[in-house]
């Protein structure tokens, strides 16, 4: 079957995304530093802005709950471009191939909605693409069905023309039972091999 689009998530696919890369400064000690990214500023609360929860009530929140970690916590928004590494060289490589090719490339991201549209200039392949879902805009995060049907109503062809390019097995398999030709992206040089294997002309 031919593919008629390519999903691309972001963060880790696209651009680099590492809380670690700020917080190594801020708390040389691994293990206060585990904690802190464990339990305090952990995934599920970011998980949170990434559905539309507002960064200024999830700052508070967790001030209010953390008093003694307070500079720490604001420094998860105010300085959150020290979290970003930079372009994923793999990613991108293959969004060109894709581009080259003639086949529209779609994104699919769990990001806040405030720092997607106040930091464009670490996402200026946005511009190159039909159309971006965006967790935190649509207050729908992966791997919820939602977004992913919201995405293919965009796209307007059928799951299986459609292949879908994450850092997350969760993800994928999501998209998988929608129907979606999925591949985890690892970021070791396999990803170009799958997608051919699947039928993507790059």
């Amino acid at each position: 079957m031919t593919i008629g689009a390519v999903i691309f998530d972001f963060g880790n696919v696209l651009v680099g995304w590492d809380p670690e890369n700020l917080y190594r400064r801020r708390i040389p000690d691994a293990e206060v530093r585990r904690h802190f990214l464990t339990h305090i500023c952990s995934p599920a609360w970011n998980l949170e802005q990434d559905r539309g929860r507002p960064w200024a009530e999830a700052i508070d929140l967790l001030v209010a709950a953390h008093p003694q970690h307070t500079d720490h916590i604001r420094a998860f928004y105010d300085e959150w471009d020290d979290m970003i590494t930079g372009p994923v060289a793999e990613g991108h490589d293959i969004l060109e191939r894709v581009l080259d090719a003639g086949i529209p490339a779609y994104g699919l991201t769990n990001w806040s909605g405030e720092t997607y549209d106040t930091r464009q200039h670490h996402l200026p392949f946005t511009k190159r693409m039909r159309y971006v879902a965006v967790s935190g805009h649509l207050k729908m995060v992966k791997p919820d069905p939602a977004i992913y049907h919201h995405l293919l109503e965009k796209i307007a062809l059928p799951p299986e023309q459609c292949v879908f390019l994450d850092d997350s097995e969760r993800n994928i398999e999501a998209a998988e039972q929608l129907g979606i030709k999925g591949v985890h992206f690892k970021n070791d040089g396999t990803t170009l091999a799958k997608l051919r294997e699947l039928g993507v002309g790059i």
